[in-house]
Order: C-alpha cells, then sequence, then structure tokens
C-alpha cells in the first residue's frame, strides 16, 4: 500500500521500536519525522528523516514542531522505558512516559484547533500495564494491576489517551504491546543482555553473567512485526485499542537454553544469580491475546522466538567479533 505524500511524526525515533517504523514509514512512501531529546548512538538514522529535538519532560516547543511538522500521523514510542531503572527514577519515569503523553496529546488537540486538520495518534502502551495478572492470557478488557512505576506511568498514558479520543474526538488509540525484541534492542533489557553476554562468553571476552529472575515468563516475539500492527491501528476507520503478542510464553530460563545451545555453551556454567537485579516488585507471567488485531488488523507475528533469538545471537557474535579484533589490534 503507498502512501505518498503523508506525514507521519515519530516521537522516540532513536529507540529500537522507532528505528523499525521509520524503515516501514519510508517503504511505504511516507515523509517521516522524528522526534528524541537527543540521537541515540548506534543505531541507524535515515538520513531522509526530519529529526526535531525536545524533551517530553518539558515539551513546551512541541506546538512549534506539530506546526512545522503537519503531520497526519503521530506514534508516540517516547518514553523511559526499563521497568528496573523505574524503581530507581520513578519521579522522572512518571513525568517523561506519563505526562509527557499528557503534553503530546494536548499539543495535538491545540494544533487541530488551530489548523481544523485531525491527526492520528498512536500511544505505545505496555503489557506491564498488567502486572499482577487477574487471568490469562491478558485481552484488551483484562483490568490493569501495574507493578512498577513504569507500568503505572504507562496505564495513567493509556487512560488519558482513551479520555482524549471520548472526550475530544481524537482519532487516538493505543497498542498494548507484550515484549518485543530484535538485535537493536537495549543492553540493558535482559534479551539482549543474554545475546550480548553469549556471544562475549562464546569469544573469551566475558566470564559470567549476572541476571535476576529467570522463572520469570513472558509473551516475547519480533519488534519489526510489532511495528507494522502500530501502522495499521492508524489505518481503521475508527480508532480502537489492541494487545498485540505471539500467544506464547517463555521463561527467562527457556531464552538462555536456546541462547546459549546455539552457541554450543552450557549456561549453567556461566549464569551467576544476582539478588541485585531482582524487582522490589516481580510480574511473575504475561502472556497475550492477539486476536482481536487478528480478526480487525488481520495482524499476525512471523518470527518465532526460536528464530528471533538466533537473529539476535548472530547480530551479537558480529558484534563480539569486531570487539576482539579490536582487542588485539590494541
Amino acid at each position: 500500500m503507498s502512501c505518498n505524500g503523508r506525514v507521519a511524526l515519530i516521537t522516540g525515533v532513536n529507540g529500537q521500536d522507532g528505528s523499525y517504523l521509520v524503515e516501514l514509514l519510508l517503504d511505504k512512501g511516507y515523509v517521516v519525522h522524528g522526534l528524541a531529546p537527543y540521537l541515540r548512538y548506534g543505531l541507524p538514522v535515515d538520513p531522509r528523516i526530519t529529526f526535531h529535538s525536545s524533551d517530553l519532560s518539558d515539551g513546551s516547543n512541541l506546538p512549534e514542531i506539530l506546526d512545522a511538522c503537519r503531520p497526519d500521523e503521530v506514534y508516540h514510542l517516547g518514553a523511559q522505558s526499563h521497568v528496573k531503572l523505574s524503581f530507581d527514577l520513578p519521579v522522572h519515569t512518571v513525568d517523561v512516559t506519563g505526562l509527557g503523553t499528557l503534553r503530546m496529546l494536548e499539543a495535538i488537540r491545540q494544533h487541530q484547533l488551530r489548523t481544523g486538520r485531525q491527526v492520528r495518534f498512536y500511544q505505545a502502551s505496555s503489557s506491564e500495564m498488567f502486572g499482577r495478572i487477574v487471568e490469562s492470557p491478558q485481552t484488551e478488557q483484562t483490568p490493569f494491576h501495574p507493578r512498577s512505576p513504569y507500568g503505572c506511568a504507562k496505564v495513567y498514558a493509556h487512560w488519558q489517551t482513551i479520555n482524549y479520543r471520548e472526550s475530544y474526538g481524537m482519532y487516538a488509540c493505543c497498542g498494548i504491546l507484550f515484549n518485543h525484541e530484535s538485535p537493536r534492542r537495549g543492553e540493558a533489557f535482559v534479551t539482549r543482555k543474554i545475546t550480548r553476554a553469549a556471544t562475549r562468553i562464546k569469544l573469551g571476552l566475558q566470564s559470567e553473567l549476572r541476571l535476576g529472575n529467570i522463572d520469570a515468563q513472558r509473551d516475547w516475539g519480533f519488534a519489526g512485526d510489532y511495528v507494522e500492527a502500530m501502522w495499521l491501528m492508524l489505518q481503521q476507520p475508527t480508532p480502537e485499542d489492541y494487545v498485540i503478542a505471539t500467544g506464547e510464553k517463555h521463561s527467562v530460563r527457556e531464552f538462555l537454553v536456546e541462547v546459549f545451545g546455539h552457541l554450543e555453551l552450557d549456561w549453567q556454567r556461566y549464569v551467576v544469580i544476582d539478588p541485585a537485579f531482582y524487582r522490589p516488585a516481580e510480574v511473575d507471567m504475561l502472556l497475550g491475546d492477539a486476536s482481536k488485531a487478528r480478526r480487525q488488523l488481520g495482524w499476525q507475528p512471523k518470527v518465532s522466538l526460536r528464530d528471533l533469538a538466533r537473529m539476535m545471537v548472530e547480530s551479537d557474535l558480529q558484534l563480539a567479533r569486531r570487539e576482539a579484533a579490536a582487542a588485539q589490534v590494541g
């Protein structure tokens, strides 16, 4: 489907999802603008996008950016998105992840009043909103019980998005995305922490990997698949909210077996359980039911956990080899 001439603004463009979404939208013929407080080194930044600097904890220049871009669609991915870090920086997390969404929604509402143009808004909601689950699998109707400052901030942002849709008639929808990973995932997140460490161990660059709760179970998918769902949501006649998930759960332990097994290593020889990596309140299991997205959007995941793990291992193995070569030169 060609979308020549349509304009999209992506917040958090320097993150994992932002990078995949940029590629998707450019392939569809969009004019793409990206917003972030800074450009993060190491992730691809396509020279065809126009970059804008803004801090969601302030947001004072959001009206100016919206007037300059005149977007047809806004994909709001920007957040402090690390759950463990949110316990260390709860006020900052709520300010950026929660209030930052409100700042963006209000800026869009005011922009629409000034210009008379409709802007379609996507909010990146999270499975962490479910927290201590009351039913499994989780659907769009499952009650929330967040277990971290991040989860609480996402619940606030989620309901503000719904409130703006119902109060002002805005085209605003929420994608409740379960865990989604890729070779571009930040190294502080557990899947990438594992693939990064395992490949370095394989090449003798690292001796151990310290982790917390390896029995936690998650519904893991591929970020490249999940950004397609974001786009599909904004192409519908009416705005609605959707769970995006694979419908399969796996433990961190299973992911360890897959990753280290692919490298012909015994993970138990190298993994150390460290209480420092446990959260004050744990989320033991998350499992999503994306049947609504399959039915209404025609969306379904394409990449299995095994293929995802191998994709990440092969990418990090190349990185580790470059590290080893640089160490030899040094």
